[in-house]
């Protein structure tokens, strides 16, 4: 079993990883920044890009954590379902093994929360 501190380090790395990493999907859609297209924000990607970006920003600080985590976990299967489960039954064939990360990964965020290192412990 890991020492409490070590729990609470590998909590706020997964956190801050994820968030830093979904928070890239929002740059790359809302200012295509990292090789993207900017996507017109009344459009179905660029609100996904805004959800992204503004939602990656607050699990990053760890803000709202389980409301937002839950939201994103909810982002994460549409994008599955409409995208990635038409290209046939297994996430290595149809590429959504990404998205069911971040399904995963936001599924324990709005179970458990930001962690101690966190705003939202501080609040």
């Amino acid at each position: 079993m890991p020492t409490p501190r070590l729990a609470e380090v590998s909590h706020a790395v997964l956190r801050i990883g994820a968030g830093l990493l979904f928070l890239q999907h929002g740059l790359s859609k809302v200012f295509g920044l990292l090789g993207g297209t900017a996507q017109p924000l009344a459009s179905l990607f660029g609100i996904a890009g805004l959800v992204e970006l503004i939602g990656g920003l607050l699990i990053v600080v760890g803000f709202l954590t389980r409301p937002v985590a839950a939201v994103l976990m909810l982002q994460m299967c549409v994008a599955y379902a409409t995208h990635a489960a038409q290209g046939g039954p297994w996430p290595i064939q149809n590429g959504g093994e990404e998205a069911l990360l971040y399904v995963i990964i936001f599924a324990f965020l709005a179970a458990n929360g930001a962690g101690t290192v966190s705003v939202d412990a501080r609040r």
